[in-house]
C-alpha cells in the first residue's frame, strides 16, 4: 500500500507543470510565487536561475530544497543561454522575477511565450533600458504622474516589449518618496504576480 502511494505521488509529481524563475536580488516575488505553489497540484518551482552570487533569492531557493543556478555573462549571451540545464529541470514556463539581464534569443525561441516578466510601472510607460527599481518609482515620481502600477508581460527580445497579459494600478500620493512608492507596488506584485502565473499555467494544460 505504501509502495502504491508512493508510485501515485510521483506520477502526479510528474505531471506539475515546471516553473523556472531567473532573479537577481532579494527574492521576495520569488518567494510568493514559491509559497503560493508549495502545494498547488498544477505546477512547482522547479529551478531558480540567479546571476549575482550571494543574493538573496538563493537562500530562500536553498531553504526550499528547489535547486539553484548560478549563471555567468559569456555562456548565458553568447553560448547556449543554459538551455541544457533548464530543460532538463522540466521548466514549462520561465518567469522573470527581478531578474536584471536581457533574455538570448536561444531562450526566446525555447520558449515562445513562456516566458514572462514583471515591471514596476504601466507599460509602455517607463520602461526599456536602465529602467528597473528606484529608477523606475524616482522616474515616475519627477514626472508627476498621478498613478503608477504594474505590468506583468511576455518577453521578446527587446526589454519590456511583449505583448502585456495584465496591468493594474496604484495612486501616486503627493507625500510619496521612492521607496513609499516602491513599497505600494511591491504589494501590488506579491498579489498579483502568482496568480497571473496559475492563470497561465492552466492555459498551458
Amino acid at each position: 500500500m505504501n509502495e502504491e502511494s508512493s508510485l501515485s505521488r510521483q506520477s502526479a509529481s510528474q505531471k506539475l507543470q515546471g516553473i523556472t524563475i531567473f532573479a537577481s536580488g532579494a527574492g521576495s516575488n520569488a518567494s510568493r510565487i514559491i509559497d503560493y505553489f508549495r502545494n498547488s497540484t498544477l505546477a512547482r518551482v522547479c529551478l531558480v536561475i540567479c546571476n549575482k552570487p550571494g543574493a538573496g533569492v538563493i537562500s530562500i531557493a536553498e531553504k526550499e530544497g528547489i535547486p539553484v543556478l548560478i549563471i555567468e555573462k559569456e555562456r548565458f549571451f553568447k553560448g547556449d543561454g543554459y538551455l541544457p540545464e533548464i530543460r532538463q529541470a522540466s521548466t514549462n514556463l520561465i518567469v522573470l522575477a527581478g531578474f536584471l539581464w536581457k533574455i538570448p534569443h536561444s531562450l526566446i525561441d525555447a520558449y515562445p511565450r513562456r516566458i514572462i516578466n514583471i515591471h514596476p510601472a504601466l507599460l509602455p510607460k517607463y520602461g526599456g533600458r536602465g529602467m528597473y527599481g528606484q529608477y523606475v518609482h524616482e522616474s515616475v515620481l519627477n514626472a508627476g504622474e498621478m498613478e503608477s502600477g504594474i505590468t506583468i508581460h511576455y518577453v521578446d527580445e527587446h526589454y519590456d516589449n511583449g505583448d502585456i497579459l495584465f496591468q493594474t494600478a496604484c495612486p501616486v500620493l503627493d507625500t510619496d518618496s521612492p521607496e513609499s512608492l516602491a513599497n505600494r507596488i511591491h504589494q501590488l506584485e506579491h498579489l498579483h504576480y502568482p496568480l497571473v502565473i496559475d492563470d497561465l499555467i492552466k492555459s498551458l494544460q
